[in-house]
């Protein structure tokens, strides 16, 4: 048995660039930086490069820009090609199955952060929980 699992939580480094393939499929590519701070005031920061596809493309196109604070989970996958020259080149990434935006809305500020009004979603109310009935101590009643 084997597990390729990423769970990142990290700081957006460029605007995300989302493109439509000759398919339909659409795909979303960003940076994502995590950073580790040691004792000695040092701090190291690692760059990821992130894949998304379709449905979390689209909404990576209308909520995340460079700076946003995210959550993600998904997989590693290498991908290697080679440029004109012949040279080799090989990449690893990230690709994206769940997001969770962690950048508060800005109140009345910048409308690049909040998604348009057309784009924005409900979530259903919540139902209260029940409250927990009383439990009657009486021995008799017991099945045993």
């Amino acid at each position: 048995m084997s597990v390729n699992k990423v769970l990142l939580i990290g700081n957006v480094g460029r605007d995300p660039e989302v493109k439509t393939l000759p398919g339909g499929a659409v795909v979303a590519n960003f940076t994502l930086a995590t950073s580790e701070r040691y004792k000695d005031a040092q701090e190291r920061t690692e760059w990821h490069e992130c894949v998304c596809w379709n449905g979390l493309a689209e909404l990576v196109r209308s909520y995340v820009r460079k700076g946003s604070q995210i959550y993600v989970e998904g997989h590693i996958r290498s991908r290697s090609w080679e440029d004109q020259e012949g040279q080799k080149h090989v990449v690893k990434e990230i690709h994206v199955e769940t997001i969770q935006f962690l950048t508060p809305k800005q109140q009345g500020g910048d409308a690049t952060q909040r998604p348009r009004a057309d784009q924005e979603q409900q979530l259903p109310p919540r139902r209260p929980k029940p409250a927990p009935q009383p439990v009657d101590s009486d021995v008799d009643d017991l099945p045993f």
